[in-house]
């Protein structure tokens, strides 16, 4: 059933969905953001298969291949925390035990990432299940069609074991192909968030991660928990919903990236809420917890915008029901947090790409940089709820979605 909906799916997008980079295609840019800051206007962004290899002042005898005049361009938008694979099952309840076969469950996690494509997120971290492999690998292949996925495949926690033995497991993912490695430090926000790793376990994880020339990113909700993380190396602190200043300003000082999570996981649960009761500690009680912490993360968020040199990445922690919404975390964050919206075009473009540590490959509309582009309608600096309007999807130069016509 999920493959005859996911095929069904494409084939609605379009005859063919998954266009294969021209040798050359021109963009007329009438106005863009280039996701560090700047603006771009009146331009011709030519592209040559999957990498943008000019952009010169537009005239009238250019003839583009697509006019994308009345629309914003902008780099195609990263996501630095889902979960692709997490899904409901046919029943409606969130999917949480070993039956399903795995071509099923990576037909989800397809499902899912194309809903996040057609959103305009061409990049994602997904952390992570050891479903994300096969297909990262298949994408990347240009066998279908989807975000580039980074993925943890597993993740480190308390019990682990000891910090040799989290050594150990940190060198396996590697060796099995993980791209970052996810570290729990903390117990989740519907049990209080309180720490869970000691500083030597945290030492070895990140220690080793970095050894290796991984990224460690620390699931860390409280304040100890993430001092701790910052304190072993770390390279972004996750969630961290119940930060204080001070940690924040160790952040800043330390150059730990910071992912708050402040809106879409929390109203994606409460939304799904008869899904999610009864499985594990989606209890009456983790409710409670969550809808507590609600407007503490926003507090933290706003203290947040407030600490110089604090680099505040956009993800989302996208679960089941979440995947295609990512957007939604945006919004509020400009909406009901206060944050400018061009900084907020910046952390979900190239300052994500900076914490993924791609910043020389996407996430801004730069010469050399990978043809990730979109096109929305509407000025997401005057109206931020443009970037729900998206038009125009080019992911390494193929075009996936298009409702502009070519010359």
């Amino acid at each position: 059933m999920i493959a005859r909906a996911f095929i069904a799916t494409l084939v609605i997008a379009g005859a063919n969905p998954w266009v294969d980079a021209q040798e050359r295609t021109s963009l007329r840019v009438s106005r863009g953001l280039d996701g560090l800051g700047g603006l771009l206007d009146n331009v011709i962004v030519v592209v040559e298969g999957a990498t943008i290899r000019e952009i010169r002042p537009d005239d009238d005898a250019a003839q583009p291949t697509f006019d994308l005049s009345g629309l914003t361009v902008l780099p195609g938008l990263i996501d630095t925390h889902v979960h692709v694979g997490w899904h409901f099952d046919p029943d409606g309840r969130l999917h949480s035990d070993d039956s399903e076969p795995k071509e099923v469950e990576v037909l989800y996690a397809a499902k899912n990432a194309y809903a996040m494509l057609m959103a305009g997120f061409t990049t994602v971290q997904s952390l992570g299940s050891p479903i994300d492999k096969p297909l990262r690998d298949a994408i990347d292949s240009g066998g279908l069609p989807g975000p580039r996925i980074l993925t943890s495949l597993r993740s480190v926690n308390e019990r682990t074991g000891t910090p040799d033995e989290i050594r150990r497991f940190v060198r396996e993912q590697e060796e099995q192909g993980a791209d970052v490695i996810k570290i729990f430090g903390s117990a989740s926000i519907r049990v209080g968030g309180t720490p869970t790793m000691s500083q030597e376990q945290l030492d070895a994880a990140c220690g080793e991660a970095i050894a290796l020339g991984l990224r460690a990113v620390v699931h860390a909700h409280g304040s100890e928990s993430a001092r701790r993380a910052v304190r072993a190396g770390c390279t972004t602190i996750e969630h961290g919903a119940l930060l204080d200043n001070e940690v924040l300003s160790l952040m800043a000082q330390e150059g730990v990236f910071y992912d708050p999570n402040t809106h879409l996981i929390f109203q994606n649960y409460f939304d799904n809420k008869d899904r999610y009761l009864g499985i594990g500690n989606y209890n009456d009680e983790g409710f409670r917890q969550m809808a507590a912490a609600v407007p503490r993360a926003l507090e933290v968020f706003r203290e947040s915008l407030e600490i110089p040199g604090l680099q505040i990445v956009f993800g989302t922690d996208a679960v089941a029901g979440a995947h295609g919404r990512n957007i939604e975390e945006l919004l509020y964050r400009v909406r009901t947090g206060g944050q400018d919206p061009h900084e907020a075009v910046v952390s979900v473009t190239s300052l994500a790409a900076k914490s993924l540590g791609l910043e020389a490959s996407i996430g801004s509309v730069t010469v050399g940089r990978a043809a990730d582009l979109i096109a929305v309608d509407g000025d997401p600096l005057e109206d931020i709820t443009a970037l729900t309007r998206v038009r125009f999807v080019m992911r390494a130069g193929r075009i996936v979605k298009n409702a502009v016509s070519p010359r």
